[in-house]
């Protein structure tokens, strides 16, 4: 059996795009022994069709990712065409995105597709070298409105060039992390989707009920509570509702520093927790000023504006935080309502709609916290809160190892990348 063995690199060379090992040439995208170069043009939008009719009409942006979507334009007659396997590059708004074609199709002006001389350049090697090096593409764009680069640009684009079996050597070891990173993402789908399943069945359904009664939210088990959340207030099972709408004491850009209270603001809200790495922070001093929107650990908050139904229980260690406009923090009294079936709830599909009815009645993406008053809560009994509670948190907490693998595999990846795209890592084939 054949493995793959690394060693390191200790001879290198300076070129136009820094040292590469010795035995590598440094070849421009637009020399016809390496590849071939077609820019992309829009044919008259008289010929586009959603019957199938010719070939998937591919534009830019929304075409790329790390699978792509079923073709929903074609256009019978296309003008330029790339084939399988050919690259295909974002020349326009936004530049220097790359992926492979996956089937024949027709390229519009924002892309330009390369397609490699087999002999000279490997599909898979050219695709993450691009990528890995896509933000020259992005320093050479043009236009201070509207970013682009020109065929003389991709012509010129530089890249490295292994010997070719050493271009296939790179090109499986990155597909192979690529192809673990897929299969990771394969299970935290398929565990997301049992989550929202045991979510909506608990959600309206409950633990082993048998008689149900009609309710404004539809059928729920008798025994069971639906209160607006005025009236939640009202009896005290929510101790605090508040916003961070600050107004004139709204903290300016110069009032921030590097380290003591955080400030939150919903894009913050990652999976179901707060992300506080990416947080701003006030001094101690000045945080102290805010008489509203001042959360402490338990509370559950509520993306409301601009990003409107993520929803996180705060968990910091920290004796309070601050709320930006775009949060607001609900406060439990654990006697009456569980902050993590509170959560739960609130993440459930018949919450997610309230907010989406309450947003069609306003001209902006939000649910001001005067709209969140009349926002309709199912109130199991607390004890089987708690356990509707521990059933979701399961499914999370396999989520979150899914998703801590994911990050480490994409950081194994991006180190690969680094080692072997630079040659400062070495890969050959022993028996």
């Amino acid at each position: 059996m054949k493995k793959l063995l690394f060693y390191k690199q200790t001879t290198f060379k300076d070129t136009p795009i820094g040292k590469v090992p010795r035995d590598w040439e440094t070849r421009s995208l637009g020399e016809k022994d390496i590849a071939t170069l077609i820019m992309g043009q829009s044919p008259p939008s008289s010929t586009y069709n959603q019957k199938g009719v010719g070939l998937p009409f591919l534009q830019g942006k929304a075409e790329f990712g790390d699978i792509y979507p079923s073709p929903e334009v074609f256009c019978s007659k296309p003008v330029k065409i790339a084939e399988p396997h050919d690259i295909l590059l974002s020349v326009r708004a936004p530049v220097g995105d790359v992926n492979i074609a996956p089937f024949q199709c027709c390229v519009g002006r924002g892309l330009a597709s390369i397609r490699p001389r087999h002999d000279k350049l490997n599909y898979l090697y050219l695709f993450y070298y691009l990528r890995f090096s896509s933000g020259r593409f992005e320093s050479m764009s043009m236009g201070s409105t509207f970013k682009a680069i020109r065929k003389e640009e991709v012509v010129n684009y530089i890249i490295s060039v292994p010997p070719l079996r050493e271009q296939e050597r790179i090109a499986d070891f990155l597909s192979f992390a690529d192809l673990a990173i897929q299969k990771t993402d394969e299970v935290i789908a398929k565990t997301g989707r049992v989550k929202n399943g045991l979510m909506q069945k608990l959600l309206t359904e409950g633990i082993c009920h048998k008689e149900f009664k009609d309710t404004e939210m539809g059928k729920m088990p008798k025994g069971w509570k639906v209160e607006q959340l005025g009236n939640l207030r009202e009896k005290r099972w929510i101790t605090y509702h508040s916003d961070g709408n600050h107004g004139g004491l709204y903290p300016r850009d110069k009032e921030f520093v590097s380290q003591g209270v955080p400030f939150l603001s919903a894009n913050m809200i990652i999976h179901g927790n707060i992300d506080i790495n990416r947080a701003k922070y006030l001094s101690e001093g000045r945080a102290k000023q805010f008489q509203k929107g001042v959360a402490r650990d338990g509370d559950v908050l509520l993306a409301h504006n601009a990003t409107v139904g993520p929803v996180a229980v705060l968990s910091t260690k920290l004796p309070y935080i601050i709320l930006g406009t775009s949060l607001t923090a609900y406060r439990c009294d654990p006697d009456y309502l569980h902050n993590q079936y509170l959560r739960y709830y609130m993440e459930g599909l018949n919450f997610q709609r309230q907010l989406e009815s309450k947003m069609k009645q306003t001209t902006r993406n939000q649910v001001p916290i005067t709209a969140q008053r009349k926002l309709l809560f199912v109130i199991p009994p607390l004890m089987e809160q708690l356990k509707i509670a521990a059933i979701l948190q399961t499914a999370d907490n396999k989520l979150d190892v899914e998703r801590k693998q994911r990050a480490n595999l994409e950081r194994i990846k991006q180190g690969l990348m680094v080692l072997l795209l630079t040659g400062k890592a070495r890969v050959r084939m022993c028996s």
